[in-house]
């Protein structure tokens, strides 16, 4: 296998946090060659947080794999020179500023487009480029908020919570992948370049699949349910003595599969439990009834019998148990990066696998300015000034 999937094509990445540099990421994976610009004295934001590995951010060297650090102060003279010999010959532009940042830095898309008319210019934001949220600040957060997926998170006891990990940035970040890889075929068969516009905010709606079928079929909200599926039962997380267990006895037969597996043929035979809309009405009571025998086994015991039973299972697991997973392990998914300073780095694997072509599994995220000297020279911009060489915290060009 190879790296064949995008190689030959060159991103632009001006990405801070976690939308456009996941993103880029994934570009990244699939082959392209991500170079990442970042501000001089500081970088992307994402280097502030810790923990920290020897000074490297540990969450940035993991988010930031497989590209090219180049450190430029866009506002300076020297800086707007280099990102436009840079746009010039790039493929992809991508960016999550405020909106109107890129703008009134004079690479917005309609300059680039003057400059480069191939290039795909894709953007992500909070609220999207335009429309009468578009200038507000959007954090994960409020994009969750906002989109009502923490509406229907966690349970009536519990009030709203928010998704444990920051999913609209993340899915954010998989639709600006998306949208680009469709616009760089629509480029490669057209020679037009376009503009893409993601939000957070429409990104956390577009996982309103259940509760826009309810709604728009008969105006009923969506509410918090906890672990429990809308509209089947059981489908949740179970107790049981040593932790928790997940389950989906939804059709006939993994009802029958479930019940045999934990003895409760008394369940079976209960008419009131016989279809999953008829489950779905008494829930509570049947949860309760089911723990009373489930907390009396183990997790392990439970999902033996369940898959014995060919019942759909799995055990809730933290991440040390995640990060340790025999299964993941035998598929190759976890794999070590090369770091400058700090040697191999633990990484998170692609989950895109395909037959022809493999996901890259290359460099850890590159220290503040690492490639700088080595990309500039590129464009013809090696003689780097005195001020951007101090402005690169010393890393700048020095590596390479």
């Amino acid at each position: 296998m190879n790296h064949a999937s995008l190689a030959g094509v060159t991103v632009l990445e001006v990405g801070v946090f976690m939308a456009a540099p996941f993103a880029a990421m994934q570009l990244a994976d699939l082959g392209a060659r991500v170079i990442k610009i970042e501000p001089p004295q500081s970088g992307d934001p994402t280097r502030a947080t810790g923990p920290f590995l020897d000074g490297e951010s540990s969450p940035f060297i993991r988010l930031n794999r497989n590209k090219e650090s180049v450190a430029l102060d866009l506002k300076s003279d020297h800086g707007k020179e280099a990102f436009r010999r840079l746009a010039e010959r790039a493929d992809v532009l991508v960016e999550n500023l405020r909106p109107g940042a890129m703008t009134r830095l004079g690479f917005g898309p309609d300059a680039l487009k003057e400059l480069n008319p191939r290039l795909v210019y894709a953007s992500g934001s909070g609220w999207g480029q335009d429309g009468q949220l578009s200038t507000l600040p959007g954090l994960d957060i409020m994009a969750q908020a906002r989109s009502g997926l923490m509406s229907i998170t966690g349970t009536a006891e519990s009030g709203p919570v928010k998704v444990g990990v920051p999913i609209c940035d993340l899915v954010c970040g998989l639709y600006l992948a998306l949208g680009i890889t469709a616009a760089l075929r629509h480029r490669d068969a057209t020679g037009e370049g376009q503009h893409i516009d993601v939000s957070l905010f429409e990104s956390g709606v577009s996982f309103a699949v259940w509760e826009a079928g309810k709604y728009f079929a008969t105006g009923e909200i969506g509410r918090r349910t906890g672990s429990a599926h809308q509209s089947q039962a059981p489908y949740q997380a179970i107790r049981a003595r040593d932790g928790g267990v997940t389950v989906g006895a939804i059709t006939p037969k993994t009802w029958i599969g479930f019940c045999t597996a934990l003895g409760r043929e008394d369940l079976l035979a209960d008419e009131r439990y016989a279809t999953s809309n008829s489950r779905i009405a008494l829930r509570e009571e049947l949860i309760a009834a089911i723990e009373q025998t489930t907390l009396t086994r183990t997790v392990d015991d439970l999902v033996s019998a369940w898959v014995s039973e060919g019942v759909p299972c799995a055990p809730i697991a933290d991440y040390s148990m995640v990060f340790t997973d025999s299964h993941l392990t035998e598929r190759d998914y976890f794999w070590d990066a090369r770091h400058p300073d700090l040697g191999k780095v633990r990484q998170l694997g692609s989950p895109i696998r395909m037959s022809a072509t493999s996901a890259r599994r290359d460099n850890a995220g590159p220290s503040l300015g690492q490639h700088t000297r080595s990309v500039l020279a590129e464009i013809g911009m090696a003689d780097i000034t005195a001020a951007s060489r101090s402005g690169s915290s010393g890393s700048s060009g020095s590596k390479e």
